[in-house]
């Protein structure tokens, strides 16, 4: 199924039923009081959370949503029947905006249980229109024989506009062919597409770290390049996936292909972490998330070369944050780098993770 972040729909509430005019018409009663009665509510529209559900792309061959309107009133005081509600069900971690006035109407990012479907989020999107009274409610003392109704009013419409941004602990990012889907292969059940040629990952994935009881939720996004800020490549369309996540792995080729420095790629996505502090992605303070290094393929270095490259990432960009060796492909190193990432998101009460003191792991074989 192709991957959809973004898409707009327009959304009706149903009408509200008029009300009735009617007379009480019996034998032997010639001149009955009213007895109209009112209409039905028109059916509201919402949104809510379906953890079933991964992508906006039901929402580009069906842009158009109606709810139910309200019945007419009837005679011997019979309401009109209200009409149904319309639920229409999103993927955990969407916005939605008004696409009129660009105002933000709801974050829906809880994830319900996808076996009761309990802490699902809801939110009204349109409002039903209200019933029409009969004209039993213009009755009185000196109007015995009203023929006052009024018609429901008209249920809300609009156009929204929806952004998907995956919910996720853990997001991974780094250049094209960084080993980025390769590492959630490895730690999870998730299988995205690995290969050896720039942009293998078109669309975002997640994959589930299950250990010992415990799990997290592990975001890939495609490779970044220079610019991507500014929405050069797939630029900032995904940068805005890693949002919703509480910690970056910053995921780097230790023999970049080419005869790539490695440095100088760290460097890049660094300043695009920081470019990304203004303009479209200003409110998701990327920059300021935690941030680990993750050096991938490191069985193709000797520990001499491994010991130099350390010794340059402390001197030339003054790290000294978490910094963990690993081989996706080998599986070595992930055991320690899945550990490390539990014990830390096991620290964090809120969507803040606290300050993690510098972990230098040693391969483990597995």
């Amino acid at each position: 199924m192709k991957f959809v972040d973004e898409a707009e729909i327009s959304v009706k509430a149903g009408n509200g039923g008029g009300g009735c005019l009617s007379f009480r018409r019996e034998k032997f009663i010639a001149k009955g009081g009213p007895d109209g009665g009112d209409g039905g509510d028109g059916g509201s529209v919402y949104l809510q959370t379906d953890a079933d559900l991964n992508t906006l792309v039901d929402f580009r061959f069906r842009p158009r949503y109606q709810a139910e309107s309200g019945q007419p009133g009837r005679g011997r005081g019979c309401t009109g029947r209200s009409g149904a509600d319309l639920i229409i069900p999103v993927p955990p971690g969407t916005r939605v905006m008004d696409a009129a006035t660009g105002e933000l109407m709801a974050d829906l990012h809880k994830t319900p249980d996808p076996q009761t479907g309990s802490d699902a989020e809801r939110v009204m999107v349109a409002r039903g229109g209200f019933h029409g009274l009969g004209n039993t409610r213009f009755k009185s003392s000196t109007n015995r024989a009203p023929r006052q109704t009024t018609q429901g009013s008209s249920g809300e419409s609009r156009r929204l506009h929806l952004q998907l941004h995956l919910v996720a602990d853990v997001g991974l990012l780094g250049l094209p062919n960084a080993g980025k889907s390769t590492l959630l292969r490895a730690v999870s059940a998730a299988r995205p597409k690995v290969a050896d040629y720039p942009f293998t990952t078109l669309v975002p994935g997640l994959g589930v770290v299950a250990r010992a009881g415990a799990s997290f939720v592990m975001a890939d996004i495609p490779g970044l390049i220079a610019g991507a800020a500014d929405g050069a490549g797939l630029g900032i369309r995904f940068l805005k996936h890693l949002s919703r996540t509480r910690l970056l792995l910053h995921l780097v080729d230790v023999l970049p292909p080419e005869g790539g420095d490695p440095v100088i790629g760290i460097r890049q996505i660094i300043e695009e972490l920081e470019k990304s502090a203004t303009g479209e992605l200003a409110n998701m303070a990327l920059a300021a998330k935690p941030r680990w290094l993750v050096l991938n393929k490191c069985d193709l270095l000797d520990a001499k070369s491994l010991t130099a490259l350390r010794r340059r990432l402390h001197r030339e960009l003054n790290w000294r944050g978490p910094l963990m060796e690993i081989s996706a492909i080998s599986g070595n190193g992930c055991d320690a780098l899945c550990d490390a990432l539990l014990q830390a998101l096991a620290k964090s009460k809120t969507d803040e993770i606290s300050e993690t003191p510098e972990i230098l792991a040693t391969k483990d074989s597995k």
